[in-house]
């Protein structure tokens, strides 16, 4: 069970390695990078290249541990009893089950995504300890204790929003995906535009990787930035010549950069960085 990457997902030599590390070890795999740098990506591609299911799992401010394994309906159980339903007899009726259930109940491998797990409280990590060590946990409401029949594989992704404890690292194998260099992103994007032009690309990229050495942005332009721009530009016609030409310098606003830089700040220090590099040329 080794994960080797796939024809949709370019996957360096450092992350394959880091997945089937985390497989070989049975630990969950903490993902950290820049957002659109593909983290999410990544758990659909190992379940798709390893032929396994796929549960999500999306972290919010307000989600608690305990949703992940289960979550008891008292509120459907009362309306129930109050209609007279013989259902609310047995209390397994309103039980909901987890990710962590399903994948634990499953008679196949799973790979189980906890995404942007940085959102929740900090305590939400410490609270799944005992669940990542010894894959069980206990239901009080049926008297069940849920036992994984197959260890699933856990990806977990964080955007750095806040540290997370050290007891749930101690758990964990880490890998931090570098930002695409330019040769990897040109790989990256001939998956998503297999027939787009050379030249094109080969002056968006430039474009692209120009914005990205700007020091100040709140928010760099990143790959999923990129593919969007791209698509943009091949839906318009914009011919590659329209680009800015500057190899060193941006001497000019990109067409549609609104797809590239996400706010009034960052939009507003670019503006202040060509009328720069003009008066400069």
């Amino acid at each position: 069970m080794r994960f080797e990457g796939s024809s949709s997902y370019i996957a360096t030599d450092d992350l394959r390695l880091a997945v089937n590390a985390a497989i070989t070890l049975q630990r969950p795999l903490l993902v950290k990078g820049e957002p659109g740098t593909g983290k999410t990506m990544l758990a659909e591609e190992i379940a798709a290249a390893l032929g396994m299911p796929l549960l999500q799992w999306h972290i919010k401010s307000t989600t608690k541990a305990q949703h992940g394994l289960y979550e008891y309906d008292a509120v459907s159980r009362l309306r129930d009893s109050q209609l007279g339903d013989a259902r609310v007899a047995d209390i397994a009726n309103y039980i909901v089950k987890g990710v962590f259930w399903e994948a634990f109940e499953s008679d196949r491998t799973s790979v189980v995504l906890i995404d942007e797990i940085d959102k929740a409280d900090i305590e939400f990590p410490n609270d799944l300890l005992r669940e990542l060590d010894r894959m069980e946990f206990y239901c009080y409401e049926t008297h069940q204790l849920i036992q994984a029949k197959r260890r699933p594989v856990i990806i977990i992704t964080s955007n750095n929003e806040k540290e997370l404890p050290d007891a749930f690292l101690r758990r964990c194998f880490f890998h931090y995906i570098r930002f695409p260099d330019h040769e990897t992103m040109a790989q990256i994007v001939n998956v998503h535009f297999p027939r787009i032009q050379e030249n094109l690309m080969r002056e968006a990229l430039e474009v692209f990787f120009n914005l990205r050495q700007i020091n100040g942005f709140k928010k760099k332009p990143s790959t999923s930035e990129l593919i969007d721009w791209l698509r943009l530009l091949e839906a318009e016609g914009i011919d590659a010549g329209v680009l800015a030409k500057e190899k060193n310098k941006i001497a000019a606003l990109p067409p549609l950069y609104g797809a590239l830089l996400k706010n009034e700040q960052d939009v507003s220090l670019l503006q202040r960085v060509v009328q720069t590099n003009r008066q400069g040329s």
